[in-house]
């Protein structure tokens, strides 16, 4: 099955569409709709599990374009519901999986559900492919442990050490290397420490995820460690007693 969403500002249209998907494309589960782009958005941030995105263009509060803009990276497919023909560029700059015209024709919208399953299986076998690799590279019979991160369409192997903090802002992390290097991104913070795993690493503040050998001082009256870069990164409160015990 796959996962879709529907966001339109017409109740009609999507109860509309809700049924067609319902009726003629089993293979398709909705499992939430919006009328207003902007709660979208905030649901959004949860990071949901979903393979396709229906998304209207037209709509008062945000057009769907400039909800993609403030949307950022995705990792799910996008097809376009609208009334209107001219927007057919703009999608294909947005890398829309397809361009349906309301009232959306049931041949037409098979056809577009054919393309979702496609494009669930093909990012199925990529993900796989990833997990494979990276837990390979994790368990080399070297010995020696490898970080696996995506960036830009390309998985960079990192050693441990080579990993100076992480900083997460939402829906981005920044990593910071020994090097000087800064890799960005579009993972949550907590997804990159799920990755990193290891007992050099610790997630010290909501927003820092540090590895404790690149430590150099501790301010107790500051509650603030400095990292060897010269980075300084807050204690949580709430983590400093458990930071200590490990530090």
């Amino acid at each position: 099955m796959s996962r879709v969403v529907l966001i339109d500002d017409e109740p009609k249209a999507i109860e509309s569409l809700k049924w067609e998907l319902e009726n003629f494309c089993p293979e398709i589960e909705v499992i939430d709709t919006f009328t207003d782009p902007r709660k979208a958005l905030k649901y959004f941030e949860g990071l949901p599990e979903i393979d396709c995105l229906f998304l209207d263009i037209e709509m008062p509060q945000m057009d769907g374009f400039r909800f993609l803009d403030q949307l950022g990276e995705r990792d799910f497919a996008v097809i376009i519901t609208t009334a209107y023909d001219q927007y057919g560029i703009n999608a294909i700059k947005e890398r829309a999986l397809d361009y349906l015209l309301k009232p959306i024709d049931s041949d037409d919208l098979i056809q577009a559900c054919d393309k979702i399953e496609q494009y669930r299986k093909e990012h199925s076998l990529i993900d796989r492919f990833e997990e494979t690799l990276m837990n390979a590279m994790s368990n080399s019979s070297t010995g020696h442990r490898r970080i696996g991160l995506n960036i830009d369409g390309k998985i960079m192997f990192l050693r441990p050490d080579e990993l100076m903090y992480c900083e997460g802002d939402g829906n981005y992390t920044s990593v910071f290397l020994e090097n000087g290097e800064k890799l960005f991104i579009t993972q949550t913070l907590k997804k990159i420490e799920e990755k990193l795993g290891g007992s050099e690493f610790y997630r010290i503040h909501n927003s820092y995820v540090i590895n404790l050998t690149k430590v150099r001082e501790y301010l107790k009256t500051d509650s603030m460690v400095i990292m060897t870069d010269g980075k300084n990164i807050p204690v949580s409160r709430n983590r400093k007693s458990d930071f200590l015990r490990k530090f």
